[in-house]
């Protein structure tokens, strides 16, 4: 005996709830298709628990399953064994005569959602129905929402670079070493820090993340340790730090490069104590964070120069990582592209298709001084300002076509007998340089040290003894 039921009504997840009864009392189905259908939902069913089976196997979108637990030629708790083999995700409730039998019990233990004895009353069903199937869309749209936080933090290339910082993430993942990560502004230092945490052992605790740069030391350390109520000004409660947040899990670091000396010592010792204190606090607290850190900066010229500890780089680069830059691996501008296409269609309400040859090789001839960051950006504004299907060489920035190709050879020019101003032209070179970053970052001047590979303080410096003006300066 076969009924199905269609209404014109869509569930908790945008579709018509699909509901299997499977019950050999043929009344019992009648009276629950029927009871079923006027609450709105697709309803098919059944009096043979081996045809419930066949159903379940060649089609996936039953989205609850309701059996009863005795039945002659499968019983419910076959029907269950059987469909977890398929499916693991379909919820079932058995209906039951015996409310403390140990068939029951067993179903639960099986993964059934619940079960009710029989006879029960319509409204009790009816909650029972609903709150089987709100569990299961809200489990869905966890696993959608988990799959677009893997989507958003996964690592895109295929180029020989790429590969070589796959292996060595598998690697080390499962260590707690600390991780030092290099590489210019953009090439995706925090999401091989990510990839690393979601890896190792650690996974299922927090990642949490802080850029040192954009924080004064003060705050910075009351950031990273936490503070007690009445520690500063506006203190009017206690508060963890980030070290301690992380506890579990990991802690990334980003542009460790930019924290003050005093800063310098006080994270030195963290990592040889493994404790913090609290800003105004005089308890020591044991902190299980594994840390991984990132800079633009050559941190060892820094240590040289004597603007970074020495032994503070050596804790924190046990194990070094290096993001070469995009222009470095050309081969993964391709799998970028149709990664933020895919990317940008979802959240601007796009359907672009691809982009067209022209328009990638402009893409592939430009040298990205802000990497992939500065790609996604392009593509994001492309997919805004196209009117077809593909992104045409057109809707590409001047500043990227324009240029026959950005790695073509520096033009020298030539030195005489009659002499050269070396400084001089430096200087020039120098300035054009700045400019160019500057116009690139719309007049930012903290991203233009970012892509310069300069500290603010030096761009600063540079502006000022070059003698750019503030008119030249986009704000």
């Amino acid at each position: 005996m076969v009924l199905t039921n269609n209404v014109n009504w869509f569930g908790y997840n945008g579709h018509m709830e699909h509901i299997l009864v499977v019950d050999d009392e043929k009344s019992m189905l009648e009276f629950l298709g029927y009871m079923l259908d006027t609450e709105g939902y697709r309803v098919t069913s059944t009096d043979k628990g081996k045809q419930a089976l066949e159903w379940i196997s060649q089609q996936s979108d039953f989205d609850l399953v309701i059996s009863d637990l005795r039945m002659p030629d499968l019983d419910g708790l076959e029907l269950l064994r059987a469909t977890r083999a398929i499916d693991s995700e379909t919820p079932f409730i058995f209906m039951t005569a015996y409310a403390s039998s140990e068939t029951a019990i067993e179903s639960l233990k099986l993964g059934a959602f619940d079960y009710i004895t029989k006879p029960f009353q319509v409204e009790e069903f009816k909650n029972l129905v609903r709150n089987a199937l709100l569990a299961h869309n809200l489990k869905r749209k966890v696993e959608v929402l988990e799959r677009e936080r893997i989507q958003e933090h996964q690592l895109i290339g295929t180029s020989s670079p790429m590969l070589e910082i796959y292996k060595l993430v598998g690697t080390i993942a499962v260590s707690d070493s600390t991780v030092f990560i290099t590489g210019e502004s953009g090439t995706g230092k925090e999401l091989v820090a990510r990839a690393i945490h979601d890896a190792g052992t650690r996974r299922d605790q927090p990642f949490v993340s802080i850029n040192c740069g954009a924080f004064p030391e003060t705050l910075l350390e009351s950031e990273l340790f936490g503070y007690m109520k009445g520690a500063f000004t506006g203190a009017s409660t206690q508060r963890k730090g980030l070290f301690e947040a992380a506890i579990g899990g990991t802690l990334f670091l980003d542009e460790v490069g930019e924290m003050s000396p005093g800063m310098q010592v006080k994270l030195l010792r963290t990592l040889q104590d493994k404790k913090i204190r609290r800003v105004g606090g005089t308890q020591e607290i044991k902190i299980d964070a594994r840390l991984i850190a990132a800079t633009n900066r050559k941190l060892l010229k820094e240590v040289e120069e004597g603007n970074f500890r020495e032994d503070l780089y050596y804790r924190l680069a046990v194990i070094p990582v290096h993001i070469p830059p995009l222009r470095e691996r050309k081969d993964d501008i391709l799998p970028l592209v149709k990664h933020f296409v895919q990317k940008c269609n979802d959240r601007l309400n796009r359907d672009i298709q691809g982009i067209t040859e022209e328009a990638l090789r402009c893409l592939e001839g430009y040298s990205w001084p802000g990497n992939v960051r500065e790609l996604e950006n392009v593509i994001e504004r492309a997919i805004t300002l196209e009117t077809t299907e593909y992104i045409q060489q057109e809707r590409i920035p001047e500043k990227v076509y324009s240029t026959e190709s950005s790695e073509s050879v520096l033009q020298l020019p030539v030195v005489s007998a009659e002499g050269f101003d070396l400084e001089e032209h430096l200087k020039q070179v120098e300035r054009e340089l700045i400019l160019q970053a500057l116009e690139l970052t719309e007049g930012n001047q903290t991203r233009a040290a970012e892509i310069l590979q300069l500290s603010y303080r030096s761009l600063r410096h540079r502006i000022n003894t070059l003698g750019i003006k503030k008119t030249e300066l986009k704000k």
